[in-house]
């Protein structure tokens, strides 16, 4: 009969998970060896306590069907930032971003449209794998350090990801606790505004001396001048993000809609770019990456999309989701939080312990979806013993685990942007405001009383039975 590990054995395998992670980053040997010596960990601990191998594999399975959603819109994305790419859509953005774009304006630009597109698609990966990139030029073009950069793009695609009801996370974190998608919206308002607010502010003041008019026109001259050389540049190939907007506003399933994004990224590249259909096919499969006078041009379309550029990350989703499931099935994840539950309180030592358990999840999984469900089910008892209404609960698994997960270094998330970008966790994630200050603002909360809404037994009821959800994968 399989029992629960004990608490000191229960802290084996994320201890093993980040000692080998903070040895393996550093010296840029990758993640996938942590996680495989996370799995080993915890198969060990799952056989002293009494599971057998098949058993065990069950859990591993069982994680990974969670991901298969996010993996398919990646390999997706992977062919429309091919696709955007070849058919000049990217080069065009970077084109009229630095025509347009002011440097001393730049990081918080970044961060508002990047929450714009993520709002309105509801998916953060996307808008880092699109917008992103081309913002990476523009501020390689302006002088502007590469870990402010994405230290913005990430803060701003979490905004919208946080706050959109097309989102995965956002549809998640009040379904697993009861509570309506648009209520849990509204009262994540309180939380995720002021802390963007004070993002953008905070990039304002970093981004005054980051960059600079003076030294830049002639890399920014080489930059376009090399867009001209190799793409034909037009206003009206911005046309393609709005496509794109207007497929996702109309609620239309997200695949499909991905899929005719970057097939309509491949008519565009036949017909204004004189691209042949085989390379429009490879640089959906192996991305396009051609060579231009501008050698930061090169850099940059050195991560030219392409289905091939995905591989490393889903593999990494693959075996992040194993690991979750196999910590999870074996009671791992159960003894930790109940450890932290049972030191409850006060109201703010509950959020505190909710933001706690919400990062122990993260930073042992690296897994967003595990950080938002588990929490929730862990600690909806104690709301309701407290008296607290659930959509406290998910306003603050949502900050630490839908935005918080950008703070763990080895985390799906971190790991993705760094793919995209070519810029290390470890550098950007100090940059990332947005994410410090809604789970800041939360324990602020916690402790003042501001915003956290009493229990109202009939209200909640009534929200259970309200269905309006619009999942969409990150």
């Amino acid at each position: 009969m399989n029992k629960q590990p004990s608490f000191l054995l229960a802290l084996f395998p994320p201890a093993a998970l980040i000692a080998a992670a903070a040895y393996s980053i550093p010296n840029e040997l990758g993640m996938f060896l942590p996680l495989i010596i996370g799995i080993v960990a915890t198969s060990i601990v799952g056989m002293i306590t009494g599971n057998s191998w098949d058993e065990l594999q069950e859990y591993m399975k069982t994680g990974v069907s969670r991901a298969l959603p996010a993996i398919f819109i990646l390999f997706i994305i992977g062919t429309i930032v091919g696709s955007w790419m070849l058919s000049g859509t990217i080069p065009s953005i970077i084109y009229y971003g630095l025509e347009f774009i002011k440097p001393s304006l730049f990081l918080p630009t970044i961060a508002l449209t990047t929450g714009i597109v993520a709002i309105t698609l509801g998916s953060s990966f996307t808008a880092i794998a699109t917008v992103g990139v081309a913002f990476m030029a523009i501020g390689a073009g302006m002088g502007i350090p590469d870990p402010f950069i994405v230290g913005a793009l990430v803060s701003g695609a979490f905004f919208g990801d946080k706050i959109s009801p097309l989102s995965d996370t956002t549809n998640i974190a009040p379904a697993m606790v009861g509570v309506n998608l648009f209520d849990h919206v509204r009262h994540m308002l309180w939380d995720t505004i002021p802390a963007f607010a004070i993002s953008l502010i905070l990039f304002w003041f970093l981004g005054l001396n980051a960059g600079g008019e003076a030294g830049q026109s002639e890399k920014i001259s080489s930059i376009m001048n090399g867009l001209t050389d190799t793409f034909t540049i037009h206003p009206l190939l911005l046309a393609l993000p709005v496509i794109t907007i207007v497929l996702i506003v109309k609620r239309l399933p997200a695949v499909p809609s991905l899929v005719i994004v970057s097939v309509t990224g491949g008519i565009v590249a036949f017909f204004v770019q004189d691209s042949s259909l085989a390379q429009i096919m490879g640089a959906m499969t192996d991305g396009f990456a051609p060579s231009t006078s501008s050698e930061t041009l090169n850099a940059l379309f050195d991560q030219g999309g392409g289905v091939t550029s995905m591989l490393p990350t889903i593999g990494l989703i693959i075996t992040a989701t194993a690991l979750g499931g196999v910590l999870e099935g074996t009671g791992i994840f159960t003894v930790l939080l109940n450890r932290i539950v049972n030191t409850i309180q006060s109201t703010g030592s509950l959020v505190l312990r909710t933001v706690l358990s919400t990062l122990v999840v993260a930073f042992t999984s690296g897994e967003q979806y595990l950080s938002v469900i588990l929490p929730s089910r862990a600690m909806a008892e104690a709301y309701e013993k407290q008296g607290i209404h659930p959509k406290n609960l998910s306003r603050t698994v949502e900050a630490a685990g839908t935005v918080g997960i950008n703070l763990v270094p080895w985390g799906v998330t971190a790991l993705f942007v760094s793919n995209i970008t070519n810029v290390s966790p470890y550098s950007f994630i100090p940059f990332i405001f947005f994410a410090y200050l809604v789970i800041g603002i939360n324990l602020f909360y916690g402790y003042t009383g501001i915003s956290i809404t009493k229990a109202d037994p009939q209200a909640e009821q009534d929200e259970k039975q309200e269905g309006d959800r619009f999942p969409v994968a990150r």
